[in-house]
């Protein structure tokens, strides 16, 4: 979990803000709270790394409506929700829709606090890849048309003598050009040159 991640906590109920805010912070967790799906929305092309602590049932937008929007504008926070006993089957729903946990209200503050720290957990692992998958395109752009060719050639898994031919140039010069894309794209063995290549079709 990194020191700078928050909890961004959306609920209706200005007394269960107050009292889950109270609790992060009181346990060293960085939170911000909003009153409405909406205004959590608004600030979603700046929201600060973490994970989301929503409530399924609010007016004008529920949790799960605001997941599917989250989700259609590429915000990948985790989410946990709360919910209410009647509230279920909604948040059953909802985990299907990619929520990762939920909680039964009322609930106990320690197994908040794991989900939380867990969605947090998560949220960092997943944004470490999404940083590395961005690092890795921006060294495939870098690449010329020709070495672009071999970098497929390459993890498709041609010899060189084969992307000679497909190329119709000499398997020396395509030795110079593979020596170019691993230099470029910072690649110390074959093996990790494919995973950067699979990585990018995830």
């Amino acid at each position: 979990m990194t020191p700078d991640a928050t909890i961004h906590v959306v609920d209706d109920d200005q007394a269960v803000r107050d009292s889950v805010g109270f609790l992060l912070k009181s346990n060293g967790l960085a939170c911000l709270t909003y009153e409405s799906a909406a205004a959590l929305l608004a600030r979603a092309p700046s929201l600060e790394p973490g994970c989301i602590l929503s409530d399924v049932r609010m007016p004008h937008m529920s949790g799960l409506e605001m997941v599917a929007e989250l989700k259609r504008r590429g915000v990948v926070h985790p989410v946990v929700m709360l919910t209410g006993h009647a509230d279920v089957a909604l948040a059953v729903e909802a985990m299907k829709a990619g929520v990762m946990d939920f909680l039964e209200k009322p609930f106990e503050e320690q197994q908040l606090l794991r989900a939380v720290r867990s969605a947090l957990a998560v949220g960092h692992d997943k944004a470490a890849r999404l940083a590395g998958r961005a690092e890795i395109a921006a060294r495939i752009a870098e690449l010329t048309t020709r070495e672009r060719e071999v970098f497929d050639a390459v993890v498709d898994g041609d010899s060189n003598k084969v992307i000679a031919q497909k190329l119709l140039i000499s398997p020396r010069t395509v030795e110079i050009y593979r020596a170019n894309v691993m230099s470029k794209m910072r690649a110390n063995t074959l093996s990790e040159l494919v995973r950067m290549a699979l990585s990018q079709r995830d």
